[in-house]
């Protein structure tokens, strides 16, 4: 029996993670889409800590339905609060994704707020 949707993108998740690192100079910026929210998190994987996160369940966000426009406010969010903390470049983990739509709206506000991916 083949596996479901959500085996299949931990699959391709697991193999983009072999090479997909964050370091303290250069965390990662993993990305998850459920179908009603977004969650970005920039993520030091040397030291298991979370830097900065944001999310469309935060309280500006959370009445707005799931579109490419509440992602690039997710993106936008993510990146200043990185900022806040020091970080100037992430490693992109589309989190098994395919990289487009809501999660590539939150890659390029990342880049418009001046985050190198």
């Amino acid at each position: 029996m083949r596996g479901s949707r959500t085996d299949a993108r931990r699959r391709r998740h697991f193999r983009v993670r072999k090479s997909v690192h964050g370091t303290a100079q250069r965390p990662r910026l993993a990305v998850f889409r459920s179908n009603r929210y977004i969650y970005a998190q920039v993520i030091d994987d040397e030291s298991g800590r979370t830097l900065a996160a944001a999310s469309s369940q935060e309280e500006a966000l959370r009445s707005r339905t799931l579109t490419v426009e509440t992602a690039t406010e997710v993106g936008k969010s993510v990146a200043r609060r990185a900022k806040d903390v020091g970080v100037e470049a992430v490693v992109f983990d589309r989190g098994g994704f395919k990289f487009h739509g809501r999660i590539k709206a939150v890659a390029d506000a990342a880049r418009e707020e001046g985050l190198t991916l």
